[in-house]
């Protein structure tokens, strides 16, 4: 209710002072009208004198004030025109001091004092330097913020810069310099006084007052850095040194955060980075410790679009909710860096003055102080200033990759000091640290050469550790990056271990089975992109990823085996093509120790359980031993395989599945002697005919016939077998059809007959002997029987489209005429 009550008081203070500027306001334009003089002056002064309130907040006399502004600007055209007053601006310079109360008077010659330098009857900095001495009459600290900003404001197009109308013998760039400064001081002791006024129950309050006003001050810096022919020399050594003495002396925390804000925005880069010493040996120097209270900044002010707070009214309604976190030094080294980056990465041509200035050691050193010195700074900070500086270097020096490792280096000291990395805040600028080298190179194997890189990444906690492994995988997969050594391989496994096995405290059975699959199939896509020409570095390489994958516990190895056994495959044909064995000092890279390695690396996987996984990379494996002409690895691999079916494979789907794909397998496979091909074909043949369901068994012995008939130059050909797995796929499939009249009470489709025939017309073109006309047309007649009726003797209306199309293919062929049509032209239709 209080506060309440206090703003009403304002907005009544605030009303009697409008209402008391607009009643002398009107009698002051009366007399303007009528060119009288002294009553302009008397009720100019009346109307001014409602600025001495001491009872309004900055942001309500701001609005007092620009009532009070508006009418300056018409009295100041009264004043230009001699005509109408009938006085020189002289003596009306002196007129004016006469007037009753210093606030007025100061306002008025300010005025006065502008018309008095465009008249260029005195010189310019004569005028400039009595009126900023004369301001100093008025010292209540809001009040006299506002006369001084006013008096920038008018003289702003008045000061005696190069290019100026008011330069000359007697007017120089530095008397305009000399100018802001002064008032720029001034300024500043009365912003800093506001908080020893009043009792310490109103810091708050003052406080709050004093970031409302802050912007007056900072407008000088403004001017100082748009004065035309401030160049680096004057910058050196009279801008900067007096400013930054300001800035160390006022020994007030908003004061100098904000004050060098704005030297850092304001001033040209180039201009920072030639007195980069002075400005960091002036950060080291401000005062140590966090700000009591909320300071509202400006995170994306540039230098040429600073507030103008005289031009536009202060936003400040939201009052300390509006005011972002507390600042400290860093978020001056912080910004420094950030403007030397930009101004690196905008030119080529400026990268040899910051290795002149010696930039990267003279940051390095200040930050690295500043650490030190202020104990209490939080981890976010120290990785906050770590991760400006490296982007500094990426940017300025992208081939000193000791200067990055330096930097991580310091971040693995200052993380050392921390039981545990907890805070959010400083998690993201860690993972910002590390991701800088990645989008800068484009190439994690540059990263991998930072031995401080991993270093950095172990103390992240394990989700964080994970994102940052996705992290390097996706910027491998972007670039297309090679990893082609073992020793990298290491390196980059120890950085992506979080998703290659379970960290400490870890349960995978928490995870999202989404982003599970996600990471894992990142790391198998990681595998590809492992390569080395020479087979030797290759297989070390394949041996480092076996160590570490075999570490991933039972739901990862489903994932990520099956790329190492695949990379593992094409080092084997890359040795084939070769011709012989590559044997190094240390590895032997050779198919039969490439086989012993994948033999135990998928025996693992089988145990998981993952059988029907397992028996397609057993497959795999001995259709490779057979290009390698390694029969006994390849006869290996498909006990393994059989082993796998008889033990593991138990659901009737799978088991069709697992022996389609055996079958397939050892029909392309020509590396065996008879007794191995037929103990293994006799094994498929078996389990074929002992599946649950019949049509299963059926189309799986029909596809055993292609193992003892392969139509290629040295592939076998046993027509008589294949013939008696045909004749064992008819018995089966005529069972399933008596079995599906005893039990639906009707003949099931023909389909399986139509397969059948399939068969017999592929095996008779191929010119198999022991298939005859006799047999396909046999069979033909034998579905045209079932088509025909069903055991009831209900005549059947519709027929098989794939046995028409069949029937449709032998008269096609009988058409075509020579050989071909003269054998089909034994069958009958």
């Amino acid at each position: 209710m209080r506060r309440l009550a206090g703003v009403e008081d304002e907005e009544k203070w605030l009303a009697e002072g409008i209402a008391g500027i607009q009643h002398n306001a009107f009698f002051m334009h009366r007399a303007l009208d009528a060119n009288n003089l002294r009553e302009v002056l008397k009720y100019s002064a009346l109307m001014l004198s409602e600025l001495r309130t001491s009872k309004l907040s900055p942001q309500k006399y701001y609005d007092l004030y620009m009532r009070a502004f508006d009418e300056l600007r018409q009295l100041e055209v009264f004043f230009k025109d001699e005509s109408r007053h009938g006085l020189p601006v002289v003596d009306l310079y002196e007129l004016v001091q006469h007037a009753g109360n210093i606030l007025p008077r100061m306002y008025l010659l300010c005025t006065v004092g502008s018309v008095y330098i465009k008249s260029k009857q005195a010189p310019s900095k004569d005028v400039l330097k009595d009126l900023v001495e004369m301001c100093r009459g008025v010292q209540h600290p809001i009040r006299g913020l506002f006369l001084r900003s006013y008096l920038a404001q008018v003289s702003r197009d008045k000061l005696p810069e190069i290019g100026s109308e008011y330069e000359g013998d007697a007017n120089t760039v530095m008397d305009a310099v000399e100018f802001v400064l002064q008032n720029f001081t001034e300024m500043n002791k009365l912003w800093v006084r506001i908080q020893h006024q009043g009792p310490g129950t109103v810091r708050e309050k003052q406080e709050k007052e004093r970031n409302e006003l802050r912007d007056l001050v900072g407008k000088n810096l403004h001017v100082l850095g748009q004065i035309e022919g401030v160049d680096l020399e004057m910058y050196k050594e009279t801008v900067l040194p007096r400013v930054l003495e300001q800035v160390v002396n006022c020994k007030d925390e908003l004061a100098q955060y904000y004050l060098m804000e704005c030297i850092i925005q304001v001033f040209p880069d180039e201009y920072h980075l030639q007195t980069l010493e002075t400005l960091l040996a002036a950060c080291t120097q401000l005062m140590v410790g966090t700000l009591t209270i909320e300071i509202f900044l400006f995170p994306n002010l540039q230098c040429n679009c600073m507030l103008r707070v005289l031009m536009l009214p202060l936003s400040l309604e939201g009052g300390l909710s509006d005011l972002s976190p507390t600042v400290d030094t860093k978020i001056v080294l912080t910004q420094l860096m950030d403007r030397l980056s930009n101004y690196a990465a905008s030119s080529p041509d400026v990268l040899h003055e910051f290795l002149q200035v010696e930039a990267f050691a003279k940051l390095s050193n200040a930050i690295g102080k500043v650490i030190d010195t202020q104990i209490e700074m939080p981890i976010v900070g120290a990785m906050t200033l770590f991760v400006s500086l490296l982007t500094f270097t990426l940017r300025v020096h992208p081939d000193r990759l000791d200067y990055v490792d330096q930097i991580l280096g310091a971040c693995v000291v200052k993380l050392s000091s921390v039981p545990k990395l907890e805070d959010a805040r400083a998690m993201k600028q860690v993972v910002a640290l590390l991701s800088a080298p990645l989008e800068k190179y484009n190439d994690i194997v540059t990263a991998l050469t930072l031995s401080n890189y991993p270093r950095v990444m172990d103390h992240l906690d394990d989700g964080t550790n994970k994102v940052m492994a996705m992290l390097i995988i996706q910027s491998i997969m972007k670039n297309n990056s090679c990893i082609s050594t073992a020793d990298k391989v290491e390196v980059l496994f120890e950085l992506i271990k979080g998703l290659i096995k379970d960290l400490d405290g870890t349960d995978t059975e928490e995870l999202d089975e989404e982003d599970f699959q996600e990471e894992q199939n990142s790391v198998a896509r990681l595998i590809h992109m492992l390569d080395n020409e020479e087979p030797e570095e290759m297989l070390k390489i394949i041996c480092v990823v076996r160590k570490h994958l075999m570490t991933g516990g039972t739901r990862r190895l489903p994932f990520t085996v099956p790329p190492l056994v695949f990379s593992a495959l094409r080092l084997v044909r890359q040795l084939d093509s070769q011709g012989g064995d590559i044997t190094g000092e240390e590895v032997s890279a050779t198919p039969r120790k490439i086989f012993q390695i994948l033999n135990q690396t998928i025996e693992v996987l089988s145990s998981v359980p993952c059988p029907e996984l397992a028996l397609r990379l057993y497959l795999q494996c001995a259709e490779a031993a057979s290009d390698c002409d390694l029969e006994p690895a390849a006869y290996e691999f498909f006990t393994q395989a059989f082993i796998l079916y008889e033990e593991e494979i138990a659901d009737s789907k799978a088991q069709v599945t697992a022996i389609h794909l055996i079958i397939g397998t050892l029909q392309r496979i020509n590396v065996f002697g008879v007794e191995n091909r037929d103990t293994l074909t006799h094994k498929a043949t078996g389990y074929s005919a002992r599946l649950l369901k019949k049509p299963d068994q059926c189309r799986a012995v029909y596809a055993c016939s292609h193992l003892f008939w392969v139509d290629d130059i040295d592939g076998i050909k046993d027509g008589e077998r294949a013939l008696l797995c045909l004749r064992r796929a008819l018995r089966i499939a005529n069972a399933a059809q008596q079995m599906s009249n005893a039990t639906r009470g009707s003949s099931g489709p023909v389909t399986l007959f139509v397969e059948i025939l399939n068969k017999y017309i592929y095996f008779y073109e191929k010119g198999n002997p022991h298939i005859t006309p006799s047999d396909i047309q046999s069979l033909i007649e034998l579905i045209n029987t079932e088509m025909q009726s069903d055991d009831n003797g209900n005549r059947r209306t519709h027929s098989d489209p794939f046995f028409t199309s069949t029937l449709r293919y032998i008269r096609f062929q009988k058409q075509k005429g020579g050989l071909i049509g003269d054998k089909y032209d034994l069958i009958k239709l």
